[in-house]
């Protein structure tokens, strides 16, 4: 039978999603739970590769398994051997052609900046940081330029793995919440290091240092070389996956720092 787990995770602990030789990737930890409650090898694909740092509200995973086991012993047991910085939030039995990838229809991500002269000690590694105020109009305005289908080759990594750099982006919205700027960025895929290496553009646009329109410019030209370095990845959050709604996925908490649904 095939089984989709909702997660949320911590990601400072971890070296990112994606399996490693030292077992330090979430999907390690995950497996190696899983492997004990099944009582057989378990191998995951998920919604999203999450980066070192990058945290996650709303990752979807699935496997294939021969144990029989209720939902909830899919999510008490499967904690209960994980650390303590990753949760299984729901367990649900799907269709055997349901890929928790090539299956979703949108992708959400969060990031959470304070811009402030004294960088964040409460909330280190959860909000990420700029060291003045940042001007969210004007990245509201350069973020419009994002919304559509585009080559995002000047906000891709060098490392990226994917065969086109062709996106399509529905959201790509900055809001002040209290103390914290939030950036919104939704759309059918990433490219490795995307949403960074965005958030990273609109923070020298909100800083003056570049014009609302020259991140119109960076996406025709195609140069990575000539956008903002990659951010860091201590704000940043996968926060959603979209799925066709037939399929009866539960919903994830709310997480303090993030938009609501």
């Amino acid at each position: 039978m095939r089984v989709a787990l909702g997660l949320e995770y911590d990601g400072e602990p971890f070296c990112g999603w994606q399996h490693q030789p030292s077992g330090c990737a979430v999907q390690d930890h995950l497996e190696r739970a899983l492997a004990r409650i099944a009582d057989e090898p378990v191998s995951t694909t998920a919604a999203g590769r999450t980066d070192a740092g990058v945290h996650a509200r709303a990752q979807v995973v699935h496997f294939d398994t021969r144990a029989a086991r209720a939902d909830h012993a899919w999510v008490r047991g499967t904690n209960a051997a994980l650390p303590g910085t990753v949760r299984v939030v729901w367990a649900r039995p799907v269709p055997a052609g349901f890929h928790a990838r090539h299956d979703a229809r949108s992708r959400t991500y969060h990031y959470v900046l304070l811009d402030d002269a004294v960088a964040p000690g409460l909330l280190r590694a959860r909000v990420g940081w700029f060291h003045q105020r940042l001007d969210t109009d004007a990245m509201r305005e350069g973020a419009l330029a994002l919304v559509g289908e585009h080559d995002f080759s000047a906000f891709r990594d060098a490392q990226c793995q994917a065969r086109t750099p062709i996106r399509t982006v529905h959201e790509a919205r900055v809001d002040r919440a209290g103390p914290h700027v939030v950036f919104t960025l939704r759309a059918n895929a990433f490219l490795h290091h995307m949403v960074r290496n965005i958030v990273g553009t609109l923070v020298y646009v909100g800083a003056r240092r570049q014009p609302p329109g020259w991140v119109a410019e960076l996406l025709r030209s195609g140069d990575r070389r000539l956008a903002a370095p990659t951010f860091a990845p201590d704000g940043l959050y996968l926060s959603a996956i979209e799925y066709d709604r037939s399929l009866g996925l539960p919903a994830f908490r709310r997480h303090p720092l993030l938009p609501g649904e």
